[in-house]
């Protein structure tokens, strides 16, 4: 119960404290003066100012609210090192005991910290706005955050947590902790292959310090290459060069010394991740006449921000003679020579376009090509027509012993759909065409074509087949180089949506760049990521079975790991490492040894870049809310080697104190809240009551004035 009194004014305020003025002075006046009667004239003018006041009187019913009082317990990478698991569950169970014997309190348990995705750092605070949003201000005693220290997201101002109440840190791990890590300075996030970019990095000591010498000692390992060691001092800029032998992700590792007494090796690594890019791709376009499709393989190269086209179309042969004069035939001269003997080894890629012989070029020229794509490793596409059945057919020229597939000569003229054929289902080129069916006898979703050359195949792999069931697409590789032919060309039909139109964008760009030796491209692949602490190893192959995979760890040793079947033509599996660090796998295929490399470890870089407990980045915020920062374990030879030997402080529930924390002990606040059940007023001087009493003290002065 809680009684009060409440004014309720029966005149405006104004004039109540204009007749009590005027009672003081009347009053005053009749003391000044000694007149009979004057005590009772004084209660009489009282009771009239009591009447005008109405003063009532409130009984509440009030029930009282409990405290609350919210633990935030850090859960984040750093807290799992050393001794401070074991440590983390001491201080939570003494904490939880010495709160159980605060009456009048409810505890809040908040696991804080704990990786995310997308999440970088110990965000204990974002944890702790969690939990206040269903937390009344009022009835907040306080925040007890069991942690390293290392939290990065702690506020500027204690404005700014938006309640009024002292936030205490009770550190694990001890004052006296070591660590030494490897910053990144500068790294490359791409670079054109074949060069080579700068890594700067330094070492950095935090903790104590001096326990070790300045000189240390670096690993650095790379892909395909043998470790290199060096020497450095802590502090120290460090260049190391990083190679871009290939195209894809290309890794260097660094990997730091332990020293004595270090509290952790794990963030001793660190590994720099970096694109190689190729300068842009130059391909040779030559159409051997104007036709539907040519403008699809022309839009579709342009648009290609990788690629720099250069497209010539033979508007003319030499046999047609209408009596154009020679100054009118072109803008430039076809530049033959040049093109194909002089810089034909600066192409990647040459397109013939429904081209066939004419006398444009000589014979040493087809030689070239071919000499260019056996032993220079060049790429040549065919898109044939009916120009790829007669007697002028490239299959006749010096080209023939590079062309995968001979023409019988004869056409075939008539719809069909083009079909993914068993093994090109298992190729990157037609794996997994937009459109495509999903059985293999299943009829795809994409409009038909009208034309086809059939050819019999010589060599090489069929990836799509066409009408009766001919090869429609044939891919091979010769000698260094590659050869793609395409029998038919009406792929144009696709790109004007006919029939719904196909994925003519993507068939036609994958073809492209596969003959440009793309490496996402490679029908033989090893692929390895990492994921924390796990691995996953994909693998990608013609071949019905793939053998096993061995995967080399960071300290040398070796395992055998053997995947399991996923889509047609990859394999994978995903299997956990014991270390953090830079792992190398390797396995056969049918063209020789393929390698890999994945670097496991820490998935947040900035969780692990500072490891060491301390106060510095809680202590500005404890102060300012009145809180204390404690150790719960001594460092130095007098410490305890028992991780569940700790020292919390006191607890205690306080009201309106200023001083919230002491040595040895910590103070929540007693926010006395409470809830009102029911209220009762009753008028105190009003009515009868006040008339009577008014009329007794009236006429109580009245009679002692008459005497």
């Amino acid at each position: 119960m809680s009684w009060s009194i409440d004014i309720a004014p029966m005149v405006p305020t104004y004039v109540l404290w204009a007749a009590a003025a005027l009672a003081v002075l009347l009053i005053g006046i009749l003391l000044f003066r000694r007149s009979r009667g004057a005590a009772m004239r004084a209660l009489a003018l009282t009771a009239l100012i009591a009447a005008l006041a109405n003063p009532t009187l409130r009984e509440e019913e009030r029930e009282s609210l409990a405290n609350i009082a919210i633990v935030v317990v850090d859960e984040s990478t750093s807290q799992t090192l050393a001794t401070r698991p074991p440590q983390a569950r001491a201080i939570k169970a003494d904490v939880e005991a010495k709160l159980g014997r605060i009456p009048n309190i409810q505890v809040k348990w908040v696991t804080g910290g704990r990786p995310a995705e997308g999440v970088s750092g110990t965000n204990l605070f974002a944890d702790l706005n969690a939990a206040l949003a269903n937390t009344p201000p009022d009835r907040l005693a306080g925040v007890i955050m069991i942690t390293d220290g290392q939290v990065h997201d702690v506020p500027k101002s204690a404005g700014a947590l938006g309640f009024d109440a002292p936030v205490h840190t009770l550190l694990t791990g001890a004052p006296d902790e070591f660590d030494r890590r490897i910053e990144i300075i500068k790294a490359p996030k791409y670079a054109l292959v074949g060069s080579t970019q700068n890594v700067e990095i330094a070492i950095r000591e935090t903790g104590k310090s001096g326990r070790a010498s300045s000189n240390v000692s670096l690993r650095i390992r790379r892909e395909n290459q043998p470790d290199e060691t060096r020497r450095t001092e802590i502090g120290r800029r460090v260049s190391i060069p990083m190679a871009f032998p290939h195209a894809g992700q290309n890794i260097i590792e660094v990997e730091l010394e332990t020293a004595p007494g270090e509290l952790t090796p794990v963030n001793n690594r660190i590994v720099v991740a970096a694109e190689g890019v190729r300068e842009n791709l130059r391909v040779l376009l030559v159409s051997g006449e104007p036709h539907a499709g040519e403008r699809t393989w022309r839009n579709l190269l342009k648009s290609d921000a990788a690629v720099d086209l250069v497209h010539f179309t033979i508007l003319r042969p030499p046999e047609k003679q209408d009596g154009t004069p020679i100054n009118q035939l072109s803008l430039i001269a076809f530049p033959t020579r040049e093109l194909f003997s002089e810089k034909i080894k600066d192409f990647d890629l040459i397109i013939f376009d429904r081209y066939q012989h004419r006398g444009i070029l000589q014979m040493l020229y087809y030689d070239n090509i071919a000499r260019y794509v056996d032993q220079h490793g060049g790429a040549l596409l065919i898109a044939a027509g009916d120009d790829y059945a007669g007697r002028f057919s490239l299959y006749r020229t010096p080209l023939s012993p590079v062309i995968p597939a001979a023409p019988t000569g004869r056409l075939i003229e008539q719809g069909f759909k083009a079909k993914v054929s068993d093994i090109g289902r298992r190729h990157p080129v037609t794996r997994d065409l937009p459109g495509m069916s999903a059985e293999a006898s299943g009829t795809p979703t994409w409009g038909r074509w009208f034309r086809q050359v059939e050819v019999q195949p010589d060599r090489g792999r069929t990836v799509m087949d066409g009408a009766e069931n001919k090869p429609l697409l044939v891919l091979d590789r010769k000698g260094r180089g590659r050869v793609a032919l395409l029998t038919s060309d009406h792929a144009w039909l696709w790109a004007r949506g006919y029939e719904g139109g196909g994925p003519h964008t993507d068939l036609l760009r994958r073809l492209s760049h596969w003959l440009m030796k793309e490496p996402d491209l490679e029908e033989e692949r090893l692929i390895a990521s990492a994921r924390g602490l796990k691995l996953t190893i994909e693998r990608r192959s013609m071949e019905d079975r793939v053998p096993q995979v061995s995967v080399q760890g960071p300290g040398g040793d070796k395992t055998e790991v053997q995947l399991e079947a996923g889509a047609p033509g990859i394999w994978r599996t995903t299997v956990d490492v014991p270390s953090a660090g830079l792992y190398k796998l390797e396995t056969r295929s049918p063209n020789g040894a393929l390698f890999a490399v994945a670097f496991a470890g820490t998935e947040d870089p900035r969780e692990m870049s500072e490891v060491t407990a301390s106060e510095d980045k809680m202590k500005g915020l404890v102060e300012q809310t009145g809180g204390g920062m404690f150790w719960t374990k001594s460092g130095g030879l007098l410490a305890s080697s028992d991780p569940t030997s700790v020292d919390v402080p006191r607890v205690s529930l306080m009201s309106n104190a200023r001083v919230l924390a002491g040595s040895g002990w910590l103070g929540l606040k007693d926010r006395e809240a409470y809830v009102t059940r029911g209220v009762k007023l009753t008028p105190m001087f009003t009515g009868l009551i006040a008339l009577s009493a008014l009329l007794f003290l009236l006429a109580l002065a009245w009679w002692r004035e008459g005497r």
